[in-house]
Order: C-alpha cells, then structure tokens, then sequence
C-alpha cells in the first residue's frame, strides 16, 4: 500500500472511531440493548468512554446458558448492582436453580422501576415472588414463570400495567382476584397451568384478550373483551357428570360474558357442559361479532358435536374455523346404537365461513363425516386445509375427502402430510 493510501486508512479509521466515541450514551445503551449482557460487557474494552457504557443500557437480557451456574450469577450480580440508567425491560431465563439468590435480584430489580419483567427460571421449586416486586408502580409488562404468588398485605396495585402472563404458577382465589382487580389498565391476561385457584374471577374494564388453560370455574365481567380461549388441561373422567360439577346457569353466565368477542377458542370440557340431557340449540347470548373459532373437540362424543352446532349457529359472522379433533377418554362414549355425525339432520349456515382447517386429522368416519358437514354447511368457503396424521393407509380415505360434495364452487380441499 502507498503511503498516500496508508494514511488516508489511517484518517478514516480514527474518524469512525471518534465518531462512535462521541455518540451521546443513549445511544450507546441502545446499541447495547440489542445485544445479551456478556456481549455488551465486552464493549467496555474498546475505548474508554464505551468502558461503562453497557451500565446505561435500557433493556437488560440474561440467559445462563453455557454459563456454569456460579459465573451467572456473578454476572447477574454485577449487572443489578452497577447498572445506572433506566431500566425499561428486564428478562431473565435459566435452566438451573437460583433460589438462594431469587430474593436478593428482586430487591436490586425493584429499586430500578423497570417498565417490563420476564422471569423464567424453570428449574426446581416455584419461586416465591417478594413483596418488593409488587411495589414496582411503573410497571407495564409482568410474565413469571415457575412461581408462587402472595400479594402482601399492602397491594396499591399495578396501575399502569397492560400485559400480566403467568405460567406454571401457584396461588389463591383471592390472590389472583385482587392481583387481576387492582390493574385497571390490563389489556391482556394470560393464566396457564396453575395451582390452588378454583374460581377465577375477573373483573377487568379494558380487558380485550384472556387466554385461560387450567381446571377452574370462571367468573367474568371484561366488557371490552375480544379474543378468549379457555382450555381445559385435564380430562374429564368418563362417569363424571358435567351438571353435577358445574351447574348450567354457571354457562349460561359464562357464555353470556362472552358475547362480544371476535375469537372464542373452547375445549371439549365446556362443550360438555353446553348440552346434558338437552341440547342448547339456543345459546345465552349471539355472538354476533364473532368470526374465529379455535375448537378442541371429541367427536366420538356426540354431545360436543352437537353443542358445536349450537354455537356455530349463533355466529352468523364467523369467518375462519379451526378445529383440532381429540381423542376420547372412554370407550363407549359414542354408542352402537347412537347416530353417526352424517345421519344427524342439524342444519347449520355458515354463510361468511371463508377458510378452515382440521388439524390431526386420523382418517376416522366421525372425523370424515364433520368435513362433509362443514363442506355442505359453508357457501362461501374458499379453502379447507387437513393436517394428516393417520397411522393406516391413507389412499382410501383421501378419495373419500376428495370425492365429497362441495355447495361452494370455489372450495378446496388442501390435505398436508
């Protein structure tokens, strides 16, 4: 290289440089947020002013990883401690278990008022959450995972907290009651796989989505509400009786809080609960704004076939349909001398019906038989997509599927493998 060219190089190099080391510490904690801690750490070897940059970082990101367990928490240590800007997110995950220093974290945490916490460290006991973290006024994001939650005595609440997701988790009735009750800006909850909660009860003005997976009744008053889908994670045994368990008027009420949503997914559980002994061609309410149904259904059961039927013929706008047949957990819940779907006379009209889908599809005449219905039911369909999951030959059933009569010219029948 010529000495021109060498030291034009150089000039260049010392310009980028200096333009990186006079860039206002905002910005260099917004260039560091993108990265994981350890790689913005690194950053404080480059020059002297990025030295203590990475502590003005906005959003913090901890993964142990390949981390031995004692060097995380050094760093997760030397991170709370040093740290001097704002913290807008905090989120931590880890595979192995930090219970002895759970408490020390959350205090450090709470004294910087982040906006948005994710915790999910998954091994061990559930970690108990301080009532340091219930103070943090700011907050606007909260998911825990693997947790135990007790409010304090003290609980002002959450005011501006918008998203609230807890997973794998313990608690009470009241706990959760309050916990829900004391956020009046929630917009989102999400509650899966919990422990100690019998009855739900959610009172949530600017509530648009809930999404529930757990064995507990539910009480809800979320008038705003949109998008609900409210699974049931263990079966049923097959002798129980869904109205000695749950009374009707208890859907009745239930469904009738639900009028005003756009997506509804249910589990067969509630479909049970819809239909015993009588089956309730009209429901509580008309889903009149309703146009997608996420649908977990047994179809061996003839009950959750036709409590189906109930609904979608109080969605006269339903659009989009998905359904995910599941397996039955008794061996005689569809009778020898009880009606297959296909002699069923149940009319229904899904006019605005434009795509669905069947998902785990394995081939049996029950399952063959809703696709004729649906087929026969939806004028405007434009595509049915069907996920294979059959164990047996598929070649017969396939010309079954393809062979069936369509009322929408426009219909495809699209099979996955």
């Amino acid at each position: 290289m010529s000495t021109c060219k060498k030291a034009r190089a150089e000039s260049t190099s010392v310009v980028s440089s200096d333009r990186l080391s006079s860039l206002p510490p905002e910005i260099k904690g917004d260039i560091l947020s993108r990265l994981n801690v350890e790689e913005a750490v690194r950053t404080s070897t480059l020059s002297s002013t990025w030295r203590d940059a990475w502590t003005n970082m906005p959003k913090i990101f901890l993964r142990d990883g390949n981390f031995a367990r004692t060097k995380f928490v050094t760093l997760v240590d030397m991170v709370l401690s040093l740290h001097k800007g704002t913290v807008e997110k905090f989120d931590i995950s880890g595979s192995k278990p930090y219970h002895d220093e759970f408490g020390r974290w959350m205090l450090m945490l709470s004294r910087r008022s982040p906006r948005s916490i994710i915790i999910e460290l998954k091994s061990g006991p559930g970690y108990r959450i301080p009532s340091c973290l219930f103070s943090i006024g700011d907050l606007e994001n909260l998911h825990l995972q693997n947790c135990i939650i007790s409010l304090p005595r003290v609980f002002q609440g959450f005011k501006r907290l918008t998203r609230l997701r807890l997973n794998n988790f313990s608690s009470t009735d009241m706990d959760i009651q309050n916990l829900v009750s004391f956020c009046p800006a929630l917009r989102s909850l999400r509650l899966t796989y919990f422990e100690g909660i019998n009855h739900l009860t959610v009172q949530a003005p600017k509530l648009k989505l809930l999404y529930v997976i757990g064995d507990v009744e539910i009480n809800l008053d979320a008038p705003n509400l949109e998008v609900a889908l409210l699974m049931h994670h263990k079966a049923i045994a097959p002798h129980s009786d869904p109205i000695a368990l749950h009374k009707e008027s208890y859907v009745k009420q239930l469904l009738g809080s639900l009028s005003d949503i756009k997506s509804f997914a249910i589990s067969g559980f509630l479909l049970r609960y819809l239909s015993k002994g009588c089956i309730l061609t009209k429901l509580p309410a008309l889903f009149a704004r309703l146009e997608n149904i996420y649908l977990a259904i047994c179809f061996l059961d003839q009950r959750q076939f036709l409590a189906a039927c109930s609904l979608f013929q109080n969605a006269p706008n339903l659009k989009r349909l998905d359904v995910v047949p599941m397996q039955s957990h008794s061996s005689n819940t569809w009778d020898q001398d009880q009606a297959r779907i296909k002699e069923f006379t149940v009319q229904v009209q899904l006019d605005h019906l434009v795509t669905a889908s069947v998902q785990g599809f394995r081939g049996l005449d029950c399952e063959v038989d809703f696709v004729a219905k649906l087929l026969s039911w939806a004028p405007a369909l434009e595509e049915l997509k069907i996920e294979w999951k059959g164990k047996t030959e598929c070649s017969m059933v396939l010309a079954k599927l393809l062979a069936l009569p369509r009322v929408s010219p426009r219909a495809k029948v699209i099979v996955t493998f």
